[in-house]
């Protein structure tokens, strides 16, 4: 029967009972097929619900058909398997920040977590979450009806188990499939954990929009860190609720534009009431009572909202990602070995070394590791404010320059600085100035990164301490600082020293001292074939210079192809400090993963370079330079007086660069200044000399951290002086034993030396020698050199010694002569060589004649003739004026004692060709006068005691010229003495 017959059938019997008036009847038949019909419904309801179910589940089945079982340990490894940014340490575990990503997370326990702000989030997110077994179908159906509804209470139709399934398995794809995924394996996470581990997973991977400096951010310990500056388990109740809040959108309840800043008071009024609504919800569950309920409601929350963050770039730029730079560089080789490669695998294969540096990128800022480095907060934070308040970096530059990199016109540039403080035992980076300020166009690090010319302090590391490790020379050896050009591949060479002048014979020790150039690099070329880059430098860290940069003489003074960085500079110096035993400079201590396991920990290892002796001889030199030599400007300087220094001083070529590296026994600094793009730093109008100028960067850096750590950077002790170690007397000239006439010259001096390159020949530079003073100065008698004047008891450079040395190349021997001790060099005369300038040069003129010709007691003086080739003097007397003048005697000097007898003198002077010059003016000494027939030609007689004078014109007397005084009438006397033979020189 269908239901339209039943319908017609039911009319009838209604009709027919109530026709016959049997209501009671009718009732009951009524009541049954009411029943009846409902019962008809709710069967097939029945039948289509299970059949709908059978649907549902075969569609489920279907959707999940494919997805694997996971195991435990596969979902426990997914599931807290959230990005963490990794955190920088200073040195003692200080906290500096974390790296740069794309999201930062810090991870917290669920202690950590105020139990407010547990209840907050369950309330909002998942109300019945230590109910339910993972899914909860009527939070689905109700978050439905929310959103149908458009309710402001909208709870989520997901449990905190489906979105920690979303966040960490699955994905955020919108689809029937990954639903059906994400409830399957949210029942059986349920399984695996407990409630406490969900809750605690969910809080540290849920995003929570920006943070104040508009970085993205996750985990709630993140989220009120960046938010409100409290860790998550010092929120309050309206905090609280407020992070509770954010996840349903997190950009558009975040407090904080992209851009970092707070949003303005409209933006910000989303948050605030989302706030207010998971309060409500807190209230409604019993979560809190009215009271609080009230008292949250009335809270300024926005006066909670941290208004900036710096993070660790705004604040430690250079350090941050000099840091993040060599984690990254540390985990790639990790990560390379994992894999079964090494640092040589790498470094020869460019697109396998690119691979490990993408791979340990994203290792580093995603796997929470915590970087620890070696920089000491404290000094590294005074090194700053050192750099930011010092005043004598120079002039700002306008000259107009092209960038190389990028072919940019520069138009200003200021000079930068840098520099770096590391302990010599350990290799320990302790601090470093990257430079005056990090910016958009400005981010190089120029203690770590910038590569320059390190100019002479790559003289004891290069040139002198390989030098004297292989015997070639000692602290007191002479080297000739002399012009000398030699032949190189880019044309001829010829090294100029500072003060663009030579020196001549200094001793090794000096010219470091003193920086001369020519000296280091005829050093250099004594061990240039032996590649010292290669034996010495590659040992002491320096790997920025060319395999074959080493043929190249310049090097020794620093001329390099690309420079070298302050750090590699630096470095190298601490070989000294440690007794010749090199220790690589770091930076980072150790890195631990989140677990607190250690992946990498520094272990300091030294290279043996140099011996102990070799060692101390190069500190005890560079211990000059600082108490004499070109950082002399230092010891006023600095505030601790009693440290025993070591260093020097080094310029680039066209003064582009200047450096200072100084070393004690605990610590080696150096410093830098100079622009970006290189420019001459001379300035005329500044305070201090350019050199002066880094030295007092370099004293005040140092003096702020001897005042932090006076025990580490400032000590007392002294470098220790090895065995081994000898002084030894030493001809200033040669290097060798002083000879008997060495001494009697005053030319010993002393010096230290290792014991086994100690001299051990005579010297022979000196040699017995007949000589005559000229201007002074010692000169071998030469064949018409007058015999009265030669001292046959005199001292002469030895021939020989000076073909040796090479020296008779020398157009001028005198090149030869130092300023130290010049006047007993002076005294030893020099011998005629072919081919050489002779000290004297002859010009055929005969001499000036001596001047102011005067008597005292019977001792005739005179003024010097002005000629520079004079060897002596001749007098001349007459028994009366008029009479024929005779030759009494001669002089060396400017005086000569006569007979007590009267008599009219003058004075020849004698050149070292054997010329003499005209007479001086007469000098008449006695009475004369004849007062009946006075003689009116004759001059008069001075008037004795008193001084007698030239009877010349008044007002300038014994100062006319030759012409002069030849244009007067000649005495008898004149033409006699010109025309005698004992004068054996022609009138002239």
């Amino acid at each position: 029967m269908d239901f339209k017959q039943f319908i017609q059938e039911f009319g009838t019997k209604v009709k027919t009972v109530w026709s016959t008036g049997k209501i009671q009847r009718v009732s009951r038949i009524t009541y049954d097929v009411i029943w009846n019909v409902i019962l008809f419904f709710i069967v097939i309801g029945i039948i289509g619900m299970f059949f709908g179910a059978g649907i549902g589940f075969g569609y489920f089945a279907s959707l999940v058909k494919d997805e694997p079982i996971l195991t435990y340990e596969t979902m426990e490894k997914d599931i807290y398997n959230y990005e963490e940014t990794s955190k920088l340490y200073f040195a003692g575990d200080v906290y500096i920040g974390d790296i740069q990503a794309d999201l930062h997370r810090e991870e917290t326990k669920l202690e950590g977590i105020s139990p407010t702000l547990r209840n907050a989030v369950i309330a909002t997110e998942d109300e019945f979450f230590y109910e339910h077994n993972g899914v909860v179908p009527k939070a689905i159906i109700r978050a439905l009806v929310q959103e149908f509804t458009n309710s402001e209470i909208k709870s989520g139709g997901s449990t905190l188990t489906q979105q920690l399934i979303k966040n960490q398995i699955l994905t955020n794809e919108v689809s029937f499939e990954r639903k059906a995924k994400e409830i399957l394996l949210a029942m059986r996470l349920e399984q695996f954990f407990k409630k406490d581990q969900i809750l605690e997973a969910y809080l540290n991977i849920i995003p929570y929009g920006r943070g104040a400096n508009g970085r993205n951010i996750a985990g709630v310990q993140t989220a009120a860190r960046e938010i409100f500056g409290v860790n998550a388990d010092e929120v309050n109740l309206p905090q609280a609720a407020f992070l509770a809040g954010l996840p349903q959108s997190p950009s558009y309840y975040t407090p904080y534009q992209s851009g970092g800043g707070l949003k303005d008071p409209e933006g910000l009024e989303p948050g605030i009431n989302r706030m207010k609504v998971v309060l409500s919800r807190m209230y409604e569950l019993g979560k809190i009572n009215e009271k609080d309920y009230q008292a949250a409601l009335e809270y300024d929350i926005v006066s909670d909202f941290v208004t900036e963050s710096e993070t660790p770039i705004d604040k430690y730029p250079y350090l941050t990602f000099e840091l993040e730079k060599r984690a990254k560089e540390i985990l790639m080789y990790i990560l390379a070995e994992e894999d079964g490669y090494s640092k040589e695998d790498l470094a020869a294969d460019e697109e396998l070394y690119e691979q490990y540096q993408i791979l340990a990128n994203r290792d580093l800022r995603r796997n929470g590791y915590n970087i620890h480095s070696t920089i000491d907060k404290e000094i590294y934070d005074a090194f700053q404010e050192v750099a930011k308040n010092f005043q004598h970096y120079g002039p700002d530059s306008t000259r107009q320059v092209t960038d190389p990199s990028t072919g940019e016109i520069i138009t200003s540039q200021r000079v930068e600085a840098g520099a770096i403080l590391i302990e010599n035992s350990t290799g320990r980076i302790i601090s470093f100035l990257g430079g005056r300020d990090f910016s958009f166009d400005n981010q190089l690090n120029y203690a770590t990164e910038a590569k320059r010319s390190n100019g002479s302090t790559m003289k004891p590391i290069l040139v002198y301490a390989p030098a004297m490790e292989k015997g070639i020379v000692q602290p007191g050896t002479p080297i000739a600082d002399i012009e000398t050009t030699w032949q190189t591949p880019g044309g001829p060479y010829t090294p100029q020293n500072f003060d663009e002048r030579y020196h001549g014979i200094l001793p090794v020790r000096t010219h470091l001292a003193n920086s001369y150039n020519m000296p280091a690099v005829k050093v250099y070329r004594e061990i240039m074939n032996d590649n010292p880059v290669e034996q010495y430098l590659r040992k002491m860290g320096i790997t920025s210079i060319g395999d074959h940069e080493y043929a190249n003489p310049s090097l020794a003074i620093g001329g390099t192809s690309t420079g070298i960085t302050i750090e590699e500079n630096t470095n190298a110096y601490v070989t000294f400090a440690n007794g010749g035993n090199f220790v690589d400079a770091f930076m980072i201590d150790k890195i631990t993963n989140q677990d607190g396991e250690v992946i990498y920990e520094h272990k300091s290892e030294q290279v043996e370079v140099f011996t102990a002796q070799t060692s101390y001889l190069t500190l005890d030199m560079m211990r000059d330079v600082v108490t004499q030599g070109s950082a002399a400007y230092l010891p006023s300087q600095l505030k601790y007086k009693n440290v025993d220094w070591a260093g020097k001083t080094g310029t680039s070529q066209f003064t582009h660069d200047v450096h200072f590296v100084g070393t004690n026994p605990n610590v080696t600094m150096g410093a830098w200044l100079g622009y970006r793009i290189g420019q001459s730093l001379v300035c005329s109008s500044c305070e201090l000399h350019h050199t002066n100028r880094n030295i007092k960067l370099w004293a005040e850096l140092m003096n702020a951290a001897s005042d932090i750590r006076p025990e580490l950077v400032a000590p007392t002790e002294r470098f220790q002086r090895p065995d081994g170690i000898v002084s030894r007397n030493i001809c200033a000239t040669s290097g060798m034993i002083p000879s008997d006439l060495c001494t009697e010259a005053g030319l010993v001096s002393s010096d230290i030396y290792n014991i086994n390159f100690v001299p051990r020949q005579v010297d022979d530079s000196i040699i017995r020698g007949s000589y005559v003073l000229v201007d002074g100065k010692a000169v071998l008698a030469g064949p018409n050199t007058p015999q009265e004047f030669v001292q046959d008891d005199g001292l002469s450079f030895s021939t020989d010694w000076l073909i040796r040395n090479q020296y008779d190349k020398l157009k001028d021997l005198t090149q030869l002569f130092p300023s130290i001790r010049r006047e007993a060099w002076e005294k030893i005369s020099l011998p005629n060589i072919e081919g050489i300038e002779t000290l004297v040069k002859d010009d055929g003129a005969q001499p000036t004649a001596p001047t102011t010709l005067v008597n005292n007691g019977n001792r005739l003086s005179w003024k010097a003739s002005n000629s520079k080739d004079v060897i002596g003097y001749r007098i001349y007397r007459a028994s009366a004026p008029g009479e024929r003048f005779e030759l009494i005697g001669n002089s060396i000097e400017t005086q000569y004692s006569i007979p007590s007898n009267k008599g009219v003198y003058h004075v020849r002077a004698v050149d070292y060709f054997g010329l003499e010059s005209s007479p001086s003016k007469e000098i008449v000494i006695g009475d004369f006068s004849e007062p009946d027939e006075p003689d009116k030609d004759k001059p008069k007689e001075p008037q004795e005691p008193e001084e007698s004078v030239d009877p010349v014109a008044p007002g300038n007397p014994g100062d006319e010229p030759e012409e002069e005084e030849e244009e007067e009438e000649p005495t008898p006397g004149d033409n006699d003495n010109n025309n005698s033979e004992e004068n054996g020189n022609d009138a002239g």
